[in-house]
């Protein structure tokens, strides 16, 4: 684990005294939380940029059978017990 310092305004930290009590968490606690907060919304974010920059990059496919007849052999297989990831 690392140790960070960071600076705080007076009201920053009175906030934070304040919700540490309430929450019966500590400083350390809470600060972790909010920077997993911040991680989650960034990946979730980055994670959605990347879905869109691959969207419709099957559309001119001409290899593949059409989707609902995918689908089809794929209710099939897991019809008869075969493995969900098929």
């Amino acid at each position: 684990m690392a140790i960070v310092h960071i600076d705080l305004t007076d009201r920053e930290n009175d906030c934070l005294m304040t919700i540490a009590r309430e929450t019966g968490k500590s400083q350390d606690e809470l600060l972790r939380d909010a920077i997993n907060i911040m991680i989650s919304q960034f990946q979730q974010s980055d994670r959605r940029a990347l879905l869109q920059s691959a969207r419709g990059m099957w559309k001119d496919r001409t290899d593949l059978p059409p989707a609902e007849e995918l689908r089809r052999e794929w209710d099939r297989l897991l019809r008869y017990g075969y493995p969900t990831f098929i």
